[in-house]
């Protein structure tokens, strides 16, 4: 079926009634943008290279999203309508046998399951198209759908219904499938003949009948999977739609969601069975979690690979890092930077890593900063520790040996090496390396001066 089709998706608009400055289709929903939810969709039906997008305004934004997936593109200099849309691509794909299915950007909850049904039922028939209806109770300001023993004979937008027609609750969803021949035949006799000068491709149904081709209608219950985004507010809506679908089905997987309605977690996560996701925690991104784990309260995980068995304390926020099994995350910690943290290791409050390789077993357990540092297994961080990894130029790495300790308060100034099992005394700044099973300090020594606090308050 796949070598039969070819998917167009209308993508050139901006989207006037957003208020943005940002192209509709680069809106995002539940993860993704709207655009990109349908390209994952349309991947049931065709192969990328077999789906092109009609692209106009932002463009180089659509392309640079999309072009890793290996879609095609085609330009809109002009957006005169959804005919003159689907005809910018007539050059490319006018030699293409097989069938043609219409796609919109905007129309991010469509299911493959859907867009399979319908290549089936055009394929398997004899009509020049199949589009997508729905009843809706109230179907003000689409399209009403025109049907004559069974075939649609014409769409008729709401400006232009009868009284009698306007009561018609079957509207268009503008999802079509086409023979591909047929379509590239009649597409160039839409004529801009409306008060708005476009090329509307609502039109080609009426000029398919008058060429004695049929047009086959395929009803769809769920009218929420053709919910197309307009505004701001449907936008909230189709992200909560896909947000309810996710915690389902994470639920029925063996993943409990304590609140569901409070958390947020996108599309592409994977979680693992008898894993817990507390009250208003977000997973994001292509985050994975393995079986087991704990993802706390108000915690944000974000592109990040996290083994069984690991705890994310409360109000934890871990981007684009990794962290193994049996470790325990926060509260209030921050990883980032490509952090990597070893089995079983401890990382506690107010600790923040970045580009840090953290070892099995390690602990940092208060108040300390570790960036672009490889810290040995077991090694134990005093509170307060900081590695000085700028120098207001250019980073610098240090590098910790495994089973050391490195007393609180320490500043240690990179680029430096201490060696594995030495001891660092609190409040030290090292600025020089450690061999391995050393004890060092850098502070200055301290002194006493007897009675020196009751002889100051007698001056006064």
């Amino acid at each position: 079926m796949n070598s039969q089709i070819n998917v167009v998706i209308l993508a050139a608009g901006l989207g006037t009634r957003m208020k943005s400055k940002r192209a509709k289709v680069l809106h995002r929903a539940g993860g993704l943008s709207l655009i990109e939810h349908v390209v994952q969709a349309s991947s049931a039906i065709s192969p990328a290279d077999q789906t092109t997008i009609v692209v106009g305004h932002q463009a180089e934004h659509v392309r640079s999203l999309l072009a890793p997936s290996g879609v095609r593109f085609v330009e809109q200099t002009e957006q005169k309508g959804t005919g003159h849309a689907l005809l910018a691509c007539r050059e490319s794909l006018a030699s293409k046998t097989g069938f043609v299915v219409v796609l919109y950007g905007d129309c991010p909850l469509l299911s493959p399951a859907t867009l399979s049904e319908l290549v089936r039922r055009q394929t398997s028939g004899s009509a020049a198209a199949t589009l997508i209806t729905t009843r809706l109770q109230d179907p003000a300001g689409y399209g009403r759908i025109i049907m004559d023993a069974g075939n649609v004979r014409a769409i008729v937008e709401q400006k232009a219904a009868t009284p009698e027609q306007l009561t018609i609750p079957i509207i268009n969803s503008g999802i079509y499938c086409f023979q591909a021949d047929l379509l590239w035949r009649h597409l160039p006799e839409i004529r801009p003949d409306n008060p708005a000068h476009e090329y509307y491709l609502t039109d080609i149904v009426e000029i398919l009948n008058r060429a004695g081709h049929g047009v086959a209608a395929m009803e769809v219950e769920n009218s929420a999977e053709l919910l197309g985004i307009n505004t701001r507010i449907e936008l909230a809506e189709v992200d909560r739609i896909f947000r309810e679908r996710k915690t389902r089905e994470l639920m029925l997987a063996g993943v409990t969601i304590e609140k569901p309605e409070t958390v947020t977690i996108d599309a592409q996560v994977c979680i693992g069975a008898d894993s817990i996701v507390e009250p208003f925690a977000q997973i994001l991104g292509n985050t994975e979690i393995g079986e087991e784990s704990r993802i706390g309260a108000c915690a944000i995980v974000s592109d990040s690979r996290l083994a069984a068995n690991v705890e994310i304390a409360p109000f934890t926020h871990i981007v684009d890092s990794q962290i193994e099994t049996g470790a325990h995350i926060g509260p209030y910690a921050r990883l980032r930077g490509g952090a990597q943290i070893g089995a079983n290791a401890r990382i506690g409050n107010f600790v923040e890593l970045k580009n840090t390789r953290f070892g099995a077993g390690a602990k940092a357990n208060h108040l300390a900063y570790l960036g672009d540092a490889d810290i040995g297994e077991t090694t134990n961080i005093g509170a307060g520790t900081i590695t000085c990894n700028y120098d207001g130029a250019s980073k610098h790495r240090t590098q910790i040996g495994k089973d050391t300790f490195v007393g609180s308060n320490s500043t240690l100034v990179a680029p430096l090496e201490i060696g594995a099992g030495s001891y660092i005394g609190a409040g030290s700044v090292i600025t020089d390396r450690v061999p391995a099973e050393a004890l060092a300090l850098g502070r200055a020594r301290q002194v006493i001066k007897a009675g020196w606090a009751a002889k100051r308050k007698k001056k006064k």
